[in-house]
């Protein structure tokens, strides 16, 4: 058996890596070829591009690169149809792989999405090119295949891989205390974990209001020290000059991802996105919020059909945390909310019951179960 994949960027690199793993352990004899990063490859993906040619942002660039990603996509489609293979999973990045889904899905190559997009909160008519583009649409949250009754498609849930690689008591004392001796954090210190964004417009957005309300958080928690996870390297400089601003705040930057810093905090201040998960998943107290340019939000805002944007109220369809977004989204704000996250979560003895339960939901064996539906989906196509 023979599955093509693409993924685009790395979120969608550990996606498929989780999948080939699944799908190799339930049926070793199969083989993979496509697009994807060091993990996937790491699986026995043969690569027929560098997913760094699939790197794009913003506005002007892909239009500039549009000639050298039809070729692309071109080339792919003639390598996947040459290859004769079996089924074909686009991983997220979702354009890109609507558009090869498609052309595949005419040559009678069966099609699955993994992840859905964001039906719930925008632009839900895009079910209906999802319909056309994939046999199969697997779905990481249980709200989302309802979205899909009534079109043809087959809507999976499968749950989030993030729910069962972090384990259900990550977020417990001794959790917290493994993971500040490994920042080198003290055991008697309040926390504060600072989540800005990955791209250089969110650091510009919102790290001088973030900063100003660790400001007025550590005026009234003393010996508080506040870490700022950094993945990117050129951002760094960036959050230093912000950090200028306020010299009397002990601050760290953590080079590395924000797994550690949620799980040794007392409290985070996060950009909306998928990190709120993360936070969700190791039970966190956070305050979310989020900025745009005005005419961006003026735009989006006309679009949004969902009374939340954290994934955490999202899915429990209330207000677990607060949100403060554009002009609520300021210092003096921010500061107050993480005051009362902070000390409700020290006087509530049930505080992260609700995280416990979103954990406990999308805790489902997601690689073992896309696995399952990918082979499932092979199955009928030989039985036929």
């Amino acid at each position: 058996m023979r599955i093509g994949l693409l993924a685009g960027e790395s979120s969608g690199d550990n996606l498929g890596a989780g999948l080939m793993q699944s799908l190799t352990l339930q049926s070793p004899e199969v083989e993979f070829i496509g697009v994807g990063g060091e993990r996937m490859m790491a699986q026995g993906l043969k690569s027929l591009a560098a997913m760094q040619i699939l790197s794009v942002n913003g506005f002007v660039e892909p239009i500039m690169r549009l000639p050298q990603l039809i070729k692309l996509i071109r080339q792919l489609i003639r390598e996947f149809t040459q290859a004769d293979i079996d089924v074909f999973v686009g991983i997220d990045f979702n354009v890109f792989n609507f558009l090869l889904e498609a052309a595949l899905r005419k040559r009678g190559i069966k099609t699955i999405h993994y992840v859905s997009p964001s039906v719930y909160a925008w632009r839900a008519g895009r079910t209906k090119r999802v319909a056309k583009c994939a046999d199969v649409i697997l779905c990481l949250f249980p709200f989302e295949p309802k979205f899909y009754a009534g079109l043809a498609v087959r809507a999976e849930y499968v749950g989030h891989p993030l729910a069962d690689t972090i384990e259900t008591d990550a977020g417990n004392a001794e959790g917290r205390a493994m993971a500040r001796q490994a920042l080198g954090l003290p055991t008697d210190a309040n926390v504060l974990a600072i989540l800005p964004g990955s791209r250089r417009g969110e650091i510009k957005l919102m790290m001088a209001d973030f900063l100003g309300a660790a400001e007025i958080f550590c005026a009234s928690h003393d010996n508080t020290i506040v870490v700022i996870p950094c993945i990117r390297a050129e951002l760094k400089s960036d959050i230093e000059q912000y950090m200028q601003a306020v010299p009397g705040l002990t601050v760290r930057i953590h080079d590395g991802d924000a797994r550690q810093p949620l799980q040794a905090c007392d409290v985070a201040l996060i950009k909306s996105g998928t990190s709120t998960l993360e936070a969700t998943l190791l039970h966190r107290p956070m305050v979310v919020s989020y900025r745009l340019g005005k005419w961006t939000y003026l735009l989006v805002k006309g679009l949004l059909r969902t009374r939340y944007v954290a994934l955490p109220n999202i899915l429990a369809n209330q207000q677990l945390v607060p949100e403060l977004l554009q002009d609520d989204a300021t210092a003096p704000r921010l500061g107050a909310a993480l005051i009362e996250q902070f000390a409700a979560a020290q006087s509530e003895t049930d505080f992260t019951k609700p995280f416990v339960q979103l954990h406990q939901q999308l805790r489902q064996g997601a690689n073992t179960k896309a696995a399952a539906a990918v082979l499932g989906l092979m199955q009928n196509t030989h039985d036929r």
